[in-house]
């Protein structure tokens, strides 16, 4: 039985009803958004709900009463600005201002069974589930969708939907954790910053020269880095459903504590660096590019904020070095790196990226997510995984599991959600199954922890990780080569060119690439693409060209721009061969970046 249908089966032996809870004790102020909430707000109103809402479901402590679990959600809605405010704007238009209102009322489901199913849990994470369905109106919605899950008149678990514009994954796990302070009688810590505190420092000069140079950063490896991580046969479209795998282990742990104690690198660090690695391996690149969302969750002063603060610090980790150990040192390095320059206006950013993969003649994949939350001080056991705290073998954990889990459309190919490095590696992995077959994920996670026990010993050559991790690099055929730092396909490029141009024939030449060629190898280390188009009697500017593959790109990540664009009236007799081309009369040539279109 599915979780749906399982959810809608224990609907039918359910007594429901809707309690209503007003709240009034808070401050009313109203001020900018900050950047992480305009960030946020820019995906909720574009993406489809069910992606871009989360979810959480809190086991509720036995013996505790209806009236005190509400009570409690109650308190967390005065103590917390972000759970009091909404967003006013006019139609079509983005929220620039959030205000915060000081009294106000929301609405608890409660459904009560006779009789809960065997996996409860699972049960209230489908009702979670179900909840992110529908879009949260921002500038009205109370920004959680809370359901009291009971048995028999007693409540067993909280099962809710939040809206990203207010809270992240982090803010959850504060509010789980607090509100489970409030049940059990004990005092709960100071607060943090608030947006509205946070929206006066980005707002500050100092504030805006720390985006300023978060800009300067992304654009940096935009212009230089791959332009995807998975440009490979198989990879395509820019939402994939994705099924969880789930790796504990406390062999994986103890090898990382070891790797940490011999190199003295930081765990989280140490765990980092050897799934840059697995990636680079696996991709056949020789950078790791990945978006780290929690970086500005490290700032002691946000690390605590009920807010969505997670603005994602954007990794570009060169593996050419020979060693673990020195790939290890750069990556502190390059970390930290990323993490001071993760606080950005997404308007500014986007604007960037427009102009950047314009100007190169790429896309901008967010390909490999790396979300490790296993140092926060509240353990986010969230969105993915409401059992995290479970152990299935005592209380130190199996020495290595793998499980499947639900499916989930995300906009990446590979997303890894880190909950705990001890006793236990907890990790979820979620990886575009075009790419991943089952055999492939599991072997993935099991060539991770095969690296760390490895390097938990003595230093692993990063050319032994075939043999040492089982994990063999794509193959990508004949006709691909790397140009510009990219892995690209000349003949999927002409092919999806041709597309964009109503069906004109087009051949695409690597200049330089080895192999690439029908005529033989080329010397010249540093490719580019030149793209031919046989117009006929249409008229066509290579602006024009450049500018219909552009759009044609998203979703195409084996596909780079030419540099150079050659239109000639008719192709040649013999078309696949880039001599032939090159001896037609040009009618017109160019980048074809000269305007936008």
């Amino acid at each position: 039985m599915t979780r749906a249908s399982r959810a809608s089966s224990y609907r039918r032996a359910t007594h429901r009803h809707t309690l209503t809870v007003p709240y009034t004790g808070g401050a009313e102020r109203r001020g900018p958004v900050t950047m992480g909430q305009a960030n946020m707000i820019r995906c909720v109103l574009r993406d489809e709900p069910a992606h871009i809402n989360i979810h959480d479901v809190w086991p509720v402590p036995e013996g505790t009463r209806t009236e005190s679990a509400i009570d409690a959600l109650r308190a967390l809605v005065v103590r917390h600005e972000a759970l009091r405010t909404t967003f006013p704007h006019a139609p079509g238009s983005a929220p620039r201002e959030q205000v915060v209102g000081a009294e106000g009322e929301f609405t608890v489901a409660v459904l009560d069974h006779e009789e809960l199913p065997r996996e409860a849990a699972g049960y209230a994470e489908s009702l979670a589930l179900a909840a992110r369905v529908e879009r949260f109106r921002l500038d009205r919605d109370f920004p959680l969708r809370v359901t009291l899950v009971a048995e028999s008149g007693a409540p067993v678990f909280v099962a809710l939907a939040a809206s990203h514009a207010v809270t992240d994954v982090s803010a959850l796990a504060v509010l789980k954790e607090e509100w489970l302070t409030l049940l059990a009688g004990d005092a709960l810590p100071p607060l943090a910053a608030t947006p509205l505190d946070l929206a006066a420092e980005e707002a500050s000069p100092a504030g805006l020269r720390k985006s300023e140079a978060s800009l300067r950063h992304w654009e940096w490896i935009i212009r230089s880095g791959p332009q995807a991580m998975f440009a490979e046969p198989g990879a395509e479209g820019t939402e994939v459903g994705t099924p969880q795998l789930t790796l504990r282990s406390r062999r994986a742990a103890r090898a990382l504590a070891l790797v940490a104690a011999r190199t003295g690198g930081l765990p989280s660090t140490v765990l980092l660096t050897a799934w840059c690695a697995l990636i680079a391996h696996r991709t056949g690149q020789t950078t790791c590019v990945a978006a780290v969302p929690t970086s500005n969750r490290f700032h002691p002063r946000l690390a605590r904020s009920v807010n969505t603060v997670s603005q994602d610090a954007l990794l570009s980790l060169d593996v050419r070095v020979p060693t673990f150990d020195a790939l290890l040192r750069k990556a502190w390095g390059a970390a930290l790196n990323a993490y001071r320059h993760s606080q950005f206006d997404a308007v500014a950013l986007w604007e960037m990226i427009g102009r950047v993969t314009f100007e190169r003649g790429s896309g901008f994949a967010r390909d490999v997510v790396f979300n490790d939350v296993s140092t926060l001080p509240a353990t986010v056991a969230s969105v993915t995984s409401p059992t995290a705290g479970d152990v299935t073998e005592g209380a130190t954990g199996p020495e290595l599991e793998l499980s499947w889990g639900p499916e989930q459309v995300l906009p990446t190919r590979v997303l890894a959600f880190v909950h705990e490095i001890e006793p236990v590696i907890h990790l979820g992995m979620w990886a575009d199954p075009a790419l991943f077959g089952r055999e492939d994920a599991e072997g993935f996670l099991t060539g991770l922890v095969r690296l760390l026990e490895a390097a938990a010993t003595e230093d692993v050559p990063l050319a032994s990780l075939t043999e040492v991790t089982g994990l063999r690099p794509v193959e990508r055929g004949p006709g691909w080569c790397l140009v510009d730092g990219s892995w690209t396909s000349p003949p999927l490029v002409a092919e999806t060119l041709g597309k964009a141009l109503g069906g004109l024939p087009v051949h695409v030449m690597a200049d330089g690439a080895p192999g690439t060629d029908s005529e033989g190898p080329r010397p010249d280390p540093e490719p580019s693409l030149t793209a031919f188009i046989a117009a006929g009697g249409t008229p066509l500017t290579p602006a024009e060209a450049h500018a219909a593959l552009m759009d044609a790109l998203p979703g195409r990540p084996g596909v780079l721009a030419p540099r150079r664009y050659v239109i000639v009236q008719d192709p040649p007799a013999e078309a696949d061969r880039s001599s032939a081309w090159l001896r037609q009369r040009i009618l017109m040539e160019g980048t074809g970046r000269d305007r936008r279109m």
